[in-house]
């Protein structure tokens, strides 16, 4: 078993790496057909994007946080969260939410102004040239597969799995939950920091535009507002579903992965891993597509943890017993006494 899924892992990273060059690639191509010449920078945006500028720009100082606001409300008024939202639930959703929007953007703005200067010097805005397609589907490919990776590897290595557990502690799926980690996991998130390098290297816009639409993506697959049942309901757009779900995340695809279960065939919390694309899990055989929505959410050896263990664990730990995230607990156990789904503590024993 273990030299199948070495050999299942060889195997995707090769295939990741391909994936990784065919941007690359295509403006390589781009440049060899036309001669090699530069007709645009995207320092400023192609003119037959500059209406979009202004939106995009508030879209990106606060048009999203109004956006999931909004959208939070309406959930809300709905009943949707029914009567969840309680005690610590609410306090790690709310710290989860704010600290980073005031604690992270000085550690990018260093990482940007100080540290990038320092390890790639006269490299800024050297990749100006590359036409603004190229841009965008280079960082949309290379975000969004680096945190496919980032993300897989947390559910499948036991270790890294409590820092990205806080994300599926939520017993809801929703706005109140989309941006609940554990802070650890978000400062290390690697995807932040190539995104930065190439706005670095001169791809400021197009690194925009993806945000952008990345954000309305997954904030719309979190959302507990099933958009995407209309598709799955009338057959005259079935077509559109069946590229629609294979092509993005969707509220039942990514609801699945937040199952609490998978016994019920519409669980999977063992894959659908894409964030932006779930492509990359039809690609690796990582994903399952129902076109049904889970009943319940979260994990089953869920202790509802203090709100600081579970956003700063392991530098404040759970006084929970039998946590994962309690002080002692420093490795899971390779092997163990047969356990019921509400006694264990790795991540796929406890959702088993």
């Amino acid at each position: 078993m273990a030299i199948v899924q070495k050999e299942k892992l060889t195997r995707d990273l090769a295939i990741s790496f391909f994936i990784y060059s065919l941007p690359v690639i295509a403006i390589y191509l781009y440049f060899k057909l036309t001669g090699g010449s530069v007709s645009e920078s995207h320092l400023t945006l192609p003119s037959w994007l500059e209406f979009a500028q202004p939106v995009f720009a508030n879209i990106r100082t606060w048009g999203l946080i109004v956006f999931m606001l909004v959208l939070g409300v309406i959930e809300f008024a709905a009943g949707l969260y029914d009567d969840e939202w309680t005690g610590e639930e609410r306090k790690i959703d709310i710290v989860s939410f704010l600290a980073p929007k005031l604690l992270l953007p000085p550690v990018i703005a260093f990482f940007s102004l100080t540290a990038l200067p320092y390890l790639l010097p006269n490299a800024a805005n050297s990749l100006s040239w590359v036409p603004f397609w190229g841009g965008f589907f280079l960082i949309a490919i290379a975000d969004d597969l680096t945190q496919y990776w980032y993300h897989r590897l947390h559910h499948q290595v036991p270790f890294l799995w409590r820092f990205h557990r806080t994300h599926h502690s939520a017993p809801y799926m929703g706005m109140a939950m989309a941006s609940r980690q554990n802070f650890i996991y978000t400062v290390f998130f690697s995807q932040i920091y190539l995104t930065a390098t190439l706005t670095y290297l001169g791809l400021g816009l197009p690194a925009l535009f993806v945000l952008v639409i990345k954000s309305f993506i997954t904030l719309g697959a979190h959302s507990s507002i099933p958009w995407d049942k209309p598709f799955y309901k009338y057959r005259v757009l079935h077509p559109i579903a069946w590229v629609l779900e294979r092509l993005i995340s969707t509220p039942a695809t990514h609801q699945a992965h937040h199952a609490d279960t998978s016994g019920d065939g519409v669980g999977h919390f063992k894959g659908n891993f894409g964030n932006m694309f779930f492509i990359w899990d039809i690609i690796f055989g990582t994903g399952l597509i129902t076109r049904k929505y889970p009943k319940s959410f979260g994990t089953k050896s869920y202790k509802q943890e203090e709100w600081y263990a579970q956003f700063l664990w392991p530098i404040f730990k759970s006084k929970k017993e039998g946590s994962a995230l309690a002080e002692g607990v420093l490795s899971l156990p390779l092997k163990s006494k047969p356990v019921t789904a509400e006694e264990s503590p790795s991540p796929v024993l406890e959702q088993a």
